[in-house]
């Protein structure tokens, strides 16, 4: 064993880690009396300390206030979706106006489709990858149903090509260079949520509209966790969650993306009224006239209550000077995690996300050597001495060291756990 994976070394970059500081802005869990290593920030990321104060600051107001607390500062409810708006902006790389804070990430990815998912009998089909976590495929097969088309046919999925269950961007573009005729949409991942595969978007993005189909991403396992350039890659459209990697809390509010060019589109929405222009909201008229950008997909008032604990999340991204600042961070985690693992576990552990940092983000898939019984072993070992981590069927382990609150020393520990139950 080297110096550079020694514990030592693990302390010291620790130590060295200019971002140390974050980690005491969120509440660790414990285990029994220690905090527990927690890899599951691609699942659930852990609470800001602050998110208890800015509910709290929503409690108060409704309490003393009432309705008047839509109309009066601090933090007015008529505009509390735009307090996190520069914010998200910031994060997946757009114009202010582009982002939108809203519903859950299904259904905005169903608002989403009734705009730019629009098949003819010429163009019904979507592209998509195969193995896509199941609430998208759900999504994706029933607007092929609903407009009248047959999923066995216009529902394409790239099925993997390389050895380690990845997708290579040649069979991406040669699906889309072979369907493209055919092609509506193409709805692609930011990162694959099995593999932990990230991806091009902008080449992505690229391919689809050389063919003429209008393209989509599904960002869940990419905000905040990537530097994204949502707006330069030309994407029509995305979607989000903030739940994971912007650990806003279980169920929160999620996000969408629309590109500047459609912003005042005429084509089709579901409407709501708070998606109409605010100057004429409260005149309550019959005609639905959209607010320009991604504010006019909007359906109701925003959940004020869980849009409070995004607030606390971007302040401490933005402390940490923003996304390429904590990428920088997690691609140094997540590679010392992947040379412990080579180095001491390589005959246990088989690595299955891409090793080159432009294809993944801070997680890393892994299968037990020996198969499922043998991977489902270690997972419940790991969770038995605080060390937390997620399963995905049929026999992916998903560790996810988050750089805003995970140490250099947290993933030594973790291979240190791995080689203690190796050795049972």
């Amino acid at each position: 064993m080297t110096d550079a994976l020694s514990r030592t070394h693990a302390i010291a970059l620790d130590a060295a880690d200019p971002l140390r500081a974050l980690r005491n802005e969120f509440l660790i869990p414990k285990h029994k009396h220690n905090e527990q290593l927690y890899f599951c920030g691609n699942s659930l990321g852990l609470q800001p300390r602050g998110a208890r104060r800015y509910v709290q600051e929503v409690l108060d107001k409704w309490a003393n206030e009432a309705v008047e607390g839509h109309f009066t500062e601090p933090a007015q409810w008529m505009t509390y979706h735009e307090l996190v708006r520069d914010g998200l902006a910031d994060v997946v790389g757009a114009q202010p106006a582009e982002v939108v804070a809203m519903n859950s990430l299904t259904a905005n990815l169903h608002l989403m489709m009734v705009s730019f998912y629009r098949p003819t009998a010429e163009r019904p089909a979507i592209l998509m990858e195969a193995g896509a976590f199941p609430s998208d495929r759900y999504a994706l097969e029933s607007q092929v149903r609903f407009h009248g088309f047959d999923p066995a046919r216009d529902l394409i999925e790239v099925e993997p090509d390389q050895a380690d269950g990845t997708v290579s961007m040649q069979a991406i573009e040669r699906a889309i260079a072979e369907h493209g005729p055919r092609l509506a949409l193409v709805l692609w991942p930011g990162i694959q949520y099995r593999t932990g595969q990230a991806f091009d978007l902008a080449e992505i993005t690229r391919l689809g509209h050389a063919q003429g189909a209008l393209v989509g991403f599904d960002l869940a396992h990419a905000v905040g966790n990537l530097p994204l350039q949502l707006h330069d890659s030309g994407a029509d459209f995305a979607v989000w969650c903030h739940y994971k990697y912007l650990n806003a809390g279980p169920g929160a509010v999620a996000g969408a993306f629309v590109h500047a060019r459609h912003a005042d589109t005429d084509r089709p929405r579901f409407a709501g009224w708070w998606g109409h222009r605010k100057d004429t909201r409260f005149r309550m008229g019959p005609e639905f006239a959209p607010t320009s950008g991604a504010d006019g997909w909007q359906l109701s008032n925003p959940p004020i209550l869980g849009i409070a604990p995004l607030r606390a999340s971007l302040e401490v991204i933005a402390q940490a000077g923003g996304m390429r600042a904590l990428r920088a961070k997690s691609e140094k985690l997540t590679g010392f995690l992947e040379a412990l693992i080579r180095a001491r576990v390589g005959d246990a552990l088989q690595i299955v996300t891409p090793s080159d940092p432009a294809q993944r983000g801070a997680q890393l898939s892994l299968r037990v050597v020996g198969g499922r019984e043998r991977g489902r072993d270690l997972f419940e070992y790991l969770a038995s001495v605080g060390t937390l981590g997620d399963w995905r069927e049929p026999d992916v382990i998903r560790i996810s060291p988050a750089p805003l609150y995970n140490r250099f020393m947290d993933v030594y520990r973790f291979v240190e756990e791995v080689e203690t139950w190796r050795g049972v």
